[in-house]
This record gives C-alpha cells, sequence and structure tokens, in this order.
C-alpha cells in the first residue's frame, strides 16, 4: 500500500493507479460472489469504467457515476430498480475498498 497523500489523489491515475486497480477488482470479486453475474459483469464494464473515484477527506470516498447508467447497460435485460439497487451497492463496495486499500478502514 502506498502511503496517502491527499493532494497526489488529484492526479490518482498517475499516483494510484494500482491501487485503484485493486480496489474496483476486490468491489467486483465480491460482487459477483453475491449477485447475478452476467449483471455484475455489465456494470463493471459499461458502467463503472467511466466512473470516477474521489477523495472527500477524512478517509472518505466517493464514486462519481456516468451520466444516465442504466442506458449504458447493453446485452443485460434487468428492471430499472433492480440496476440501480445493484449498481448503488457496488459503488458502496467500491468506496468501502478504497478505504481499505488506503489504510482508512
Amino acid at each position: 500500500m502506498a502511503d496517502f497523500d491527499p493532494e497526489l489523489f488529484e492526479d490518482k491515475y498517475a499516483n494510484y493507479f494500482p491501487e485503484l486497480q485493486q480496489a474496483y477488482k476486490n468491489a467486483f470479486t465480491r460482487m459477483n460472489d453475491r449477485y447475478d453475474s452476467q449483471l455484475v459483469h455489465g456494470i463493471d464494464q459499461q458502467v463503472l469504467n467511466e466512473s470516477e473515484p474521489f477523495y472527500e477527506g477524512d478517509g472518505e470516498f466517493r464514486i462519481e457515476l456516468p451520466d444516465d447508467p442504466y442506458d449504458r447497460l447493453q446485452g443485460v435485460v434487468v428492471p430499472k430498480d433492480k440496476f440501480e439497487d445493484v449498481l448503488a451497492v457496488h459503488v458502496e463496495e467500491i468506496e468501502t475498498e478504497l478505504q481499505r486499500v488506503f489504510g482508512f478502514a
């Protein structure tokens, strides 16, 4: 784990890319174990691939999603409310993993 520096996180892909990959991967693995793998994979590849993590301070992270995430999902038939529920849990998992990877949890 790299020592976390909030200022370095502003250029997160240059300074913390391996840690970001690990957090997203850990969250994906947990989600894939608990939810429909086709839906989780679709969310990961078609929505979260365009998400942006931000450090909010006090060890808290926030994931910003692209516009219209449900409309981005292709090849997976799922009601919008179920999609939104699974996506919300997935985002929480990523935020939790970011806290863990960077030593806040």
